[in-house]
């Protein structure tokens, strides 16, 4: 029988495993040194901010594994052998593959600040890292200040859970905007009212220099670009994450920042693969990362490499780009190419809508000769992905995507209420005369459906 191993039980590696195991009756052997069972990664917030418990972020009961015949080892690999086909463990007897899943995942990128080894100095990505943030932060008597570095996703999350708690919150973003390298500028200027308005004290143009220590090996204050000294017993560090792959550097397996794998996801050892965020691309489809630390690039890249596994060979192919996220209450998402202002193309121009008292906006990138619609930012307004995919496939242009927004609106009885005020400003602002046209998605994308 042949024996599959998948190193890591983050989403990319159990992905695999279900999808092998419904293909194939391969023995599915599943190895993680963080937890013994799978659990939602991006959930951990909700943890610590008291909506769920541990228990409630994975999404299979423990019988699950044993009656699916998946095996759990909860261990650490510290050796591979690709001539013997074999991995040597820190507690655990060796384990031998025929064929072998790297999903290892990320872990988060400290800089050598000095003083960031000291107690209350963490990242958050492991389970290990909640585990930690509720010693060190339990609650504003113990940690009376928090300083998070660094403006991300994963650090408007550290401060949103801080302040669930009441804890105060210093935010250091380097840039002139939170997450400039990401948005355009008015998107970014939207989102740095939104964290100020929940009391963050949001810092711009400000970096971290050092990180000062107190008794027994404590944080006591950070030190920051502008020489100000913060007193805080926490330091959250969320300056990105890098692939975990320390323990291949000594094997033949390629590396650059992640491992290298063709369009089929294997590596340039026969029988190895690798996917996640620990998989670099080295064909990438259109104007996508090489490396995308993204929970549903790690989902697809272990369906597609499940199919390879099992005897259909089939290449790794996202389509269009897109991701979500939420600042406090607010919901983002976006779909295609957004680019902010400073790496805008010649041929790329934005519109740009935002509700004059909400943080509800729309940025929609388009093709300045064409008219086409090349990507869009929302914030506040929930689009469904089929249409919003399907527009961007057909080369819609913009003006036929504003007069079908009501088409993407995912919650229609929130959101009608704008689309007036989005036409009527895209009409003023390019002397047109678009009319709204009657939602007719049902009709479009579901064929069951017996609407006229």
């Amino acid at each position: 029988m042949e024996q599959v191993v998948i190193i890591g039980n983050g989403i990319a590696g159990i992905t695999a495993a279900r999808h092998i195991r419904k293909n194939s009756n391969a023995a599915i052997t599943v190895i993680s040194s963080e937890t013994p069972h799978f659990f939602s990664r991006t959930a951990l917030m909700y943890v610590y901010m008291g909506h769920m418990t541990f228990e409630h972020t994975k999404p299979y009961e423990d019988w699950f594994w044993e009656k699916n015949r998946i095996g759990l080892v909860q261990d650490h690999v510290k050796q591979i052998d690709t001539e013997k086909k074999q991995l040597f463990l820190d507690q655990s007897a060796p384990i031998s593959f025929d064929k072998l899943i790297i999903a290892t995942g990320s872990k988060p990128s400290f800089h050598q600040w000095p003083g960031q080894e000291l107690k209350g100095v963490q990242g958050l990505y492991h389970k290990r890292d909640l585990d930690l943030l509720e010693a060190n932060a339990p609650n504003a008597q113990v940690c009376k200040r928090a300083v998070v570095v660094g403006g991300g996703l994963i650090g408007i999350e550290l401060a949103e859970m801080l302040h669930s708690r009441h804890i105060p919150v210093t935010f250091l973003v380097r840039e002139a905007h939170f997450w400039e390298g990401v948005l355009p500028t008015k998107n970014a200027k939207l989102l740095n009212d939104h964290i100020l308005s929940h009391g963050i004290d949001l810092r711009l143009n400000t970096e971290l220099k050092e990180i000062i220590g107190g008794d027994q090996g404590k944080v006591k204050a950070v030190l920051t670009s502008d020489n100000e000294l913060i007193e805080c017993q926490l330091v959250g560090i969320t300056t990105g994450v890098q692939p975990n792959i320390d323990f291949i550097k000594n094997t033949p397996i390629a590396l650059d920042k992640g491992i290298l794998v063709n369009k089929y996801l294997e590596t340039n050892i026969a029988g190895i693969y690798a996917i996640g965020d620990c998989a670099q691309q080295t064909e990438v489809t259109g104007l996508r990362r090489p490396i995308e630390a993204v929970w549903y690039t790690g989902r697809m890249m272990g369906e597609t490499l499940a199919q390879t596994i099992c005897g259909n060979k089939t290449a790794y192919k996202p389509g269009h780009w897109f991701n979500s996220a939420k600042f406090f209450e607010v919901e983002y998402q976006t779909y295609g190419w957004v680019n902010t202002d400073k790496r805008k193309q010649e041929h790329e121009q934005h519109f740009h809508w935002q509700h004059p008292h909400e943080p509800i906006a729309i940025t929609a990138a388009y093709h300045k000769e064409t008219n086409q619609l090349l990507g869009v930012n929302v914030f506040g307004i929930r689009l469904r992905h089929a249409v919003l995919d399907a527009w961007l496939s057909q080369h819609k242009s913009l003006d036929y995507c504003l007069a079908h927004w009501a088409d993407a609106l995912f919650d229609p009885e929130f959101s009608n209420s704008h689309q007036k005020d989005l036409l009527n400003h895209y009409n003023t602002v390019f002397q047109k005369a678009l009319k709204p046209v009657k939602k007719s998605w049902t009709k479009i994308f579901n064929p069951f459906s017996t609407k006229k």
